[in-house]
């Protein structure tokens, strides 16, 4: 029977270990020994092999102070500020409180408005030629005039506006973690300071305050939004 060339290879390699086995049985200390003879030429190794280790107790503390362990005690912090997410980046002011709301004509025209565009058009008090040239970009929430500038802890959904044709039409749209009434107070302030009328409106959840200064006019819709506000502002002039 003919065996392959690669069956015999391993017969043989299996012999080899098998009289490998007639060496003495304490091949550990004879290689130990061996090194032992080799290193004894060498007066520092010698030397650093029979010095005795020295230990510092006062050091022993210190052992493994780069290792990565577990705390020895929970990890423990300040609580955050409960105003962490309701308007902390604005500066404290004193609001002025806004009127008790009318009735709300101007509700149902912003719940069916689409768009930015179609929410300024739809206005009592707005101007349709401009609001048909509004173009969107987040830019425009940065040229809204100085009375009724973005509030500090805004988030941003949306914005419009446009200067042609001398329109000066700015609408945004965002989300702030304030309830309705405070920036329904909030929005009555700035407009107040800004010289504005504010008239204010209300349906269901649903708040309006809109008034005029010369030329210019403003709207914000504020409806209530999980633990904030939804607030759509438009600003015509001004």
């Amino acid at each position: 029977m003919i065996r392959p060339v690669s069956m015999l290879l391993p017969l043989a390699l299996l012999s080899a270990c098998n009289r490998g086995g007639d060496a003495p049985a304490n091949n550990v200390d004879t290689l130990d020994a061996e090194l032992l003879r080799g290193n004894a030429g060498d007066p520092a190794v010698t030397a650093a092999l029979q010095d005795q280790i020295m230990v510092d107790p006062s050091l022993t503390g210190q052992s493994g102070n780069g290792a990565v362990r577990p705390a020895d005690k929970p990890y423990s912090a300040a609580a955050p500020a409960a105003d962490v997410a309701s308007g902390s980046g604005a500066q404290a002011e004193s609001l002025q409180s806004a009127p008790k709301p009318g009735a709300c004509p101007s509700c149902k025209g912003g719940r069916e408005a689409l768009t930015l565009g179609e929410l300024a058009a739809v206005q009592k008090a707005g101007n349709r030629q401009c609001a048909a040239k509004v173009a969107y970009s987040a830019a425009w929430a940065n040229r809204l005039p100085a009375a009724f500038a973005l509030h500090p802890d805004a988030r941003l959904s949306e914005a419009a506006g446009t200067d042609a044709d001398g329109c000066r039409m700015r609408v945004v749209s965002f989300t702030i973690a304030q309830p309705v009434d405070r920036m329904v107070d909030w929005y009555y302030t700035r407009a107040r300071k800004g010289g504005y009328s504010a008239e204010h409106q209300a349906e269901g959840g649903q708040h309006v305050l809109g008034g005029t200064r010369g030329n210019a006019a403003y709207a914000v819709f504020l409806s209530p939004e999980g633990r904030g506000t939804s607030v759509d502002l438009i600003v015509d002039g001004g």
